[in-house]
């Protein structure tokens, strides 16, 4: 639509070529050279009115012109003040947004872990804080070699939950974890009241034992061939004469199993897992072809792993009774090892060998900062 500005102009130029005109045709009509002089003077004057219209006319183009450019810079200028408006609302945005993701509006857990032992690829331990009798995760880690934490999920720390009232840490699956925490729990604890908590085996959320009443026997003996001279290749977790149940053993919490191990040559090799020390373990693929007791245990008969030659003698041997997560697939025995027996040289098969105390001093604290 046109300014009021343009249109005066348009009717400035139409009156000013009327009156021209008319002064014109007045002039023609005349005989006198003073009417000539007259009508040369009116052409003159139409003229000069014209140029004047024209002048103006320019005047309020350029006018028209110069406040087009001054709104276009000022609509320019606000847009790049908009756009720069905008911009410092996104980088605003975004900067509350890594500061949530950093902080998640949760408390930091600051956490160290005495004893406790890395895992495989295939597994993570995670933290949870329990509020209100529910487990809500703090992230996932493992243990580096020199025993720090080390966080394996996208976070800078491990947190904590506002009115929490203790922790607990669980292994889990790397890959495919369910959202809610595993059966095998490891360490649990208290916070008091100053942010501060101890974490420990036997608490209730995690294996609920300390192992201290753990004991047992075994022999050496191979049944599952004829008798020869391979009797020392063979471990069994039984007593003579009988065979008897040897081992007292806690009952263990879902996620949790026994495993038998002899130490050979340096090299852990398992017996099997187990549940109940009074039956069989799972596990019978370095047996001979004879039936074997209902206990647990193994004969060293066939299928040496790599390194180790069968049969051999366990006489120089480290026997050991481990408690592993139900879903481990490591080829060493977990930390936990509440049974342990280093056999000593010369030792006759068929006799009942007495277990030693394990390894089980697996702690952890910390404090909720925040």
């Amino acid at each position: 639509m046109k300014s009021k500005q343009a249109q005066n102009s348009k009717l400035k130029k139409a009156a000013a070529l009327l009156i021209g005109l008319g002064m014109i045709a007045a002039a023609c009509g005349s005989d006198d050279g003073d009417t000539g002089a007259a009508a040369a003077d009116a052409v003159a004057e139409s003229d000069a009115a014209g140029t004047s219209d024209g002048e103006e006319a320019m005047e309020d183009d350029a006018m028209e012109d110069d406040e087009a450019m001054e709104d276009d810079a000022m609509e320019d200028d606000d847009a790049m003040e908009d756009d720069a408006m905008e911009d410092d609302a996104m980088e605003d945005g975004d900067a509350m947004e890594d500061g949530d993701a950093m902080s998640e509006g949760r408390p930091v857990l600051d956490i160290s872990f005495d004893s406790l032992e890395p895992l495989g690829d295939d597994f993570d331990y995670e933290v949870w804080t329990i509020v209100d009798d529910a487990p809500v995760t703090g992230g996932l880690f493992d243990i580096a070699d020199d025993g720090s934490v080390e966080i394996t999920s996208d976070q800078d720390h491990l947190y904590g939950h506002e009115g929490a009232t203790a922790v607990v840490i669980s292994i889990e699956p790397s890959v495919g974890d369910d959202p809610a925490p595993s059966d095998t729990k490891v360490l649990g604890g208290p916070i008091a009241d100053d942010g501060s908590f101890e974490l420990s085996i036997d608490h209730p959320a995690a294996l609920g034992t300390d192992f201290a009443d753990a004991s047992g026997s075994f022999i050496l003996g191979t049944p599952s061939n004829d008798p020869d001279p391979d009797e020392l290749s063979g471990v069994w977790f039984l007593s003579v004469p009988g065979p008897e149940q040897s081992l007292n053993l806690p009952e263990l919490p879902a996620g949790w199993v026994y495993e038998g191990w002899a130490v050979i040559d340096g090299q852990p090799v398992s017996t099997g897992r187990f549940t109940d020390p009074a039956a069989a373990d799972d596990f019978d693929g370095f047996s001979g072809p004879n039936g074997t007791p209902n206990y647990p245990g193994e004969d060293f008969i066939v299928n040496a792993p790599d390194g180790l030659t069968f049969p051999t003698d366990l006489s120089d041997s480290t026997i050991v009774i481990s408690v592993e997560p139900d879903a481990d697939n490591s080829p060493a025995p977990f930390v936990l090892k509440p049974l342990v027996t280093e056999v000593t040289p010369g030792v006759g098969d068929h006799e009942n060998i007495e277990f030693g105390t394990g390894f089980v001093a697996v702690t952890g604290s910390g404090s909720v900062i925040g």
